[in-house]
């Protein structure tokens, strides 16, 4: 069971200090992930915990590589990377979501106002650009080409950073440009500019569901549980506050994103986390994409289940 974040809990586990560690992560373009909202409101200040941003990543997989070869503590992936990594041999699990998508916060593809794409029926043979292949929006396209009964590999994936989605779809280098759940703050900002339209939405294809998950390798949670323990409660206590107090989240990410030479602006179109309250998951979070893998032949069924996969209340019990 997914570990429920409950004031009681969360006093108990503040009130001792875990042992002095220091978790590194890569940044995302455009966004902080909740445990750096946490951080950036002072939430580990005395808890012995320590995060230290070591550069950026392009994307869910390279996140992945850098946690398995143990050049960061704290990974963050599309579901389905994570269970692609997982298969391929790395003992990781999924600590809290990284975001949902609802009707509030999903991944669009968007076309240019005078294209003739109407939707996933006209994409054969088109580009589309994503931040990066064999992740959520890789994922996306295929679950909604076969969806619709067509060849997943009807069309041409091009990896293109969030920043530069806006551009590429202007100037005609790509067919399809497709903004994450976790780039809202680059949609808004294309959008505003105008002439785009948006064919499909994530939420159209997968429902709502978790988008994707912040991971961490088993063997470190074992070695820090109380780290551990705090450090999920924390950030899932940052999911509840960015939703409850959505402007002063905005202000805080303009911060952030000016500190990191980054653009302030976007943040005015941040759209939050689209979790459940708690941070909780559930297991159609995990299933879902099992079952897709299943269908792809990449694990053999009932091999994984998201009981494997989600961080437990038994996985960070004191040693």
């Amino acid at each position: 069971m997914f570990i429920r974040i409950t004031t009681a809990a969360f006093l108990l586990s503040t009130a001792a200090q875990a042992e002095d560690v220091t978790m590194r992560y890569l940044a995302s373009h455009g966004g902080l992930s909740a445990h750096e909202l946490a951080e950036e409101l002072g939430w580990f200040e005395g808890t012995g915990i320590t995060l230290e941003n070591v550069g950026y990543a392009s994307g869910g997989p390279e996140s992945l590589m850098a946690l398995a070869g143990g050049s960061v503590e704290i990974g963050s992936a599309a579901t389905s990377a994570v269970l692609n990594s997982i298969i391929g041999g790395n003992d990781f699990v999924a600590a809290y979501p990284t975001q949902g998508i609802n009707d509030q916060v999903q991944s669009i593809f968007y076309v240019l106002e005078d294209s003739p794409i109407r939707g996933v029926a006209d994409l054969e043979g088109k580009t589309i650009a994503v931040n990066t292949l064999g992740a959520h929006l890789d994922y996306t396209v295929r679950e909604a080409l076969h969806q619709a009964g067509q060849d997943q590999a009807a069309v041409n994936l091009v990896t293109v950073p969030g920043p530069q989605l806006e551009q590429v779809l202007r100037s005609g280098q790509v067919d399809v440009a497709a903004f994450g759940y976790w780039q809202t703050t680059f949609e808004g900002a294309a959008r505003q500019g105008g002439g785009l339209r948006a064919i499909f939405d994530d939420t159209d294809v997968l429902g709502e569901i978790a988008g994707g998950f912040t991971v961490l390798r088993r063997d470190w949670v074992e070695a820090h549980p109380e780290a551990a323990r705090i450090w999920v409660e924390q950030s899932a206590r940052a999911l509840d506050y960015a939703r409850e107090n959505p402007e002063e989240t905005r202000a805080i990410l303009a911060r952030a994103l000016e500190e990191r030479g980054e653009n302030p602006e976007v943040a005015a179109f941040f759209a939050g986390y689209g979790v459940r309250e708690g941070g909780r998951a559930i297991p159609r979070d995990i299933d879902f994409w099992v079952e897709v893998l299943e269908r792809e032949g990449k694990v053999a069924p009932g091999q994984l289940s998201a009981d494997d996969i989600l961080l437990s209340d038994d996985t960070v019990a004191a040693k």
